[in-house]
């Protein structure tokens, strides 16, 4: 550190979160919607709420990590179109960790192919599921990074930043639920680096900085970053009222007639493959989790999907409807029947 340097603790610079605005939003609606729509409003309260939990036990470790550090907490970014939403930015002497929170129940196991299944237990039965990995989430977090640090800098700087670019910043995936077993036996070695439990996070942080070649920042460059972090995040829009309150109108449009109101434009959707495999899918999944096709996604929906045909989650996220819960549930399916047409 330098002479005069002075930063021993961890600072706070962002600790309020959009997923209890988010959480407000589903208490209050619950108590509006119908019967019929109660019971996902119950699922995504129960996901919004854990995960709520889990990072709260991630901002408690890193209060007490008695590290020079500046924390920024639900950092959401938009460039060129795309959004991404960063559970935690710490920025240290000579590592910036993207943090991605996980309250994950159930066992984890990574294979040697780097593919996350999930089995849950039931009595004396076991469901088994594979689940998007949240390393590669996290890695889109990492490319958006690059991609606005990047833009603030000159062509000299630029190619400096690029070719240490992997050496300053990290990924890390948090498992914020003590309960949760992860088997990474056969994971190849970078998925293995990238995880930790939350519990061991500050150890991990200080190895970080230890193995690191990278020469200290000062207190002045630290607080640089962190202001421009700060500074690019934008609000969180999401809104579970306007998304319930498209489910509500369906299901009383559902109520008042039996068969749906039909136009020539979504007619020709109805005859194309990639509507009756969505379609298909949807219906499946639907006797899978024993709840109506449409809480997964409406016909409106169904129709905006293959109106905008997105290619990554990223994309599927700007149909309305389709948060970070119902993208990391069923984004990666619904992305792969689109790319079989």
């Amino acid at each position: 550190m330098g002479l005069f340097d002075k930063l021993r603790e961890p600072v706070v610079l962002k600790e309020d979160s959009s997923a209890k605005k988010q959480l407000e939003q589903l208490d209050f609606y619950s108590k509006l919607a119908p019967e019929s729509v109660k019971e996902q409003i119950e699922q995504d309260k129960k996901l919004v709420y854990y995960g709520i939990k889990g990072e709260e036990a991630l901002m408690f470790e890193l209060k007490n990590s008695h590290m020079s550090m500046y924390i920024l907490h639900d950092i959401f970014f938009e460039e060129n179109g795309l959004t991404t939403q960063i559970d935690y930015i710490v920025i240290t002497r000579k590592v910036i960790l993207i943090i991605e929170c996980k309250n994950l129940y159930g066992n984890i196991t990574v294979n040697n192919q780097g593919d996350f299944t999930r089995t849950i237990q039931f009595g004396k039965r076991y469901h088994k599921e594979g689940i998007y990995s949240p390393i590669t989430q996290n890695q889109r977090h990492l490319d958006m990074i690059k991609e606005k640090r990047r833009n603030t800098k000159g062509l000299l700087t630029k190619a400096i930043f690029e070719h240490y670019f992997d050496d300053t910043y990290k990924s890390v995936v948090v498992l914020a639920n003590p309960k949760t077993i992860i088997d990474m036996k056969y994971a190849p070695k970078d998925i293995k680096s990238k995880i930790v439990k939350v519990d061991g996070l500050n150890s991990y942080i200080k190895r970080l900085n230890d193995e690191s070649r990278n020469e200290n920042m000062s207190d002045k460059q630290m607080k640089e970053l962190a202001d421009f972090f700060l500074q690019s995040s934008i609000p969180n829009t999401t809104d579970y009222t306007a998304k319930y309150q498209l489910e509500v109108n369906e299901e009383k449009t559902v109520t008042v007639k039996e068969e749906p109101i039909q136009n020539t434009y979504f007619d020709s959707i109805e005859n194309s493959p990639v509507y009756k495999a969505l379609k298909d899918y949807r219906y499946k999944q639907s006797v899978k989790e024993k709840i109506k096709p449409y809480f997964i996604f409406n016909n409106a929906q169904l129709e905006e999907i293959i109106k905008t045909n997105p290619q990554t989650l990223e994309e599927l996220k700007s149909i309305k409807g389709f948060g970070d819960a119902k993208c990391l549930k069923y984004g990666k399916d619904i992305l792969m029947i689109l790319g079989d047409y």
